[in-house]
């Protein structure tokens, strides 16, 4: 896998108050994915592009929420989110 592959699967980490929590108690990260990637692409990505060992995987669909204009109703895409576990002694540095 190239790094421009790994860059499509991988589109961003996602940082928030229950993401910086599951960093420091569990050595988890959250990454924001393609909607096609399966397990085994996000973890061979993530592990290419921050030269890292992943330990697990777990993913989920995040439902896009309802938006208004006006009279207007409409909805955000859903996406898909990565909690990446690393394995013991190996940090993401993500500032």
């Amino acid at each position: 896998m190239r790094q421009e592959e790994a860059r499509q699967i991988v589109i961003a980490p996602v940082v928030t108050e229950k993401g910086t929590f599951l960093q420091e108690r569990y050595n988890q990260y959250l990454f924001r994915v393609s909607r096609r990637a399966n397990r085994i692409q996000v973890k061979q990505a993530v592990e290419k592009i921050f030269n890292v060992k992943v330990e697990g995987i777990r993913m989920l669909i995040v439902k896009g929420k309802e938006r208004r204009i006006g009279r207007s109703a409409g909805f955000r895409p859903n996406w898909k989110k990565a909690v990446v576990t690393l394995k013991e002694g190996e940090t993401i540095n993500l500032s």
